[in-house]
């Protein structure tokens, strides 16, 4: 099996770093001309310079309306949208304030709303496109510690299955990607001053999974390029047959088969 994205153009949202990152570097080894997002110019150019084959970056933020409008100017059409930007915060749900609750919803829901809605309809009127919403293990196991978290990402599952369901028969697909525990830069400064004490993230991510998530089938926590392999297959035209789905990468930590 190939997976070749040549001459397809991939935005992946708030791709400097983690996930983004990893998925932005999977569809660019497959061939996708990708453009990327952040906060920061200088992390957006650094990563353009990694990917070749065509990058583009713009550093913006896509937790505002005119944020998404300048990428939408910037980059009109896409066949492969992936919409991962996102913001993980904890804390206690009856301290948690109206402007937390917000910006939770501004960045990881409606970044992605506005910019589906965007480039879907000519992604629909082309015949082929992918759309793809990174979920997580949580959007179903929500967190006591992250419900406003949780919420959000359940959220991002239900305008998922809306959307397949919106381009039926089209050529156009698509599906939530749900992470469960990963190695990512945002796990790592979790733990960076067991880090920087000698302890390697791999052994932190297993202490954690098995603490935090015992009910894990792979008892240890997922590499971003085990989380990128899933959302590289399901943009490629190697996934035709799989629209509205939920697709864990979760190491079996929900508890339910299907």
């Amino acid at each position: 099996m190939k997976i070749d994205l040549s001459g397809k153009t991939a935005i992946v949202t708030g791709s400097t770093k983690g996930i983004g990152k990893g998925i932005a570097q999977g569809l660019a080894k497959a061939g996708a001309r990708v453009v990327i997002t952040g906060r920061h110019q200088q992390q957006v150019d650094e990563l353009v310079k990694e990917l070749g084959n065509g990058a583009r970056g713009h550093a913006l933020d896509l937790g505002t309306a005119d944020g998404c409008s300048a990428l939408l100017n910037a980059e009109p059409q896409c066949d492969i949208l992936v919409n991962n930007v996102g913001i993980f915060p904890g804390g206690d749900f009856f301290e948690t304030d109206d402007a937390l609750w917000q910006n939770i919803w501004d960045i990881n829901v409606m970044s992605a709303v506005r910019l589906s809605r965007a480039y879907m309809p000519k992604m629909i009127q082309s015949g082929w496109g992918r759309v793809v919403f990174l979920s997580s293990e949580s959007a179903i196991n929500i967190p006591a510690d992250m419900i406003h978290y949780g919420v959000s990402k359940t959220a991002l599952l239900a305008l998922s299955r809306g959307l397949a369901k919106a381009a039926a028969g089209t050529g156009v697909t698509v599906n939530a990607v749900l992470p469960g525990p990963t190695l990512s830069d945002g796990f790592a400064e979790m733990f960076k001053q067991e880090v920087a004490n000698g302890a390697k993230l791999e052994d932190l991510g297993v202490e954690f999974v098995k603490a935090n998530r015992p009910t894990s089938v792979i008892q240890r926590a997922a590499s971003v390029e085990e989380v990128s392999n899933m959302v590289t297959y399901v943009c490629s035209p190697l996934s035709s047959a799989t629209s509205g789905a939920a697709l864990r990468v979760d190491g079996g930590v929900v508890e339910t088969p299907f």
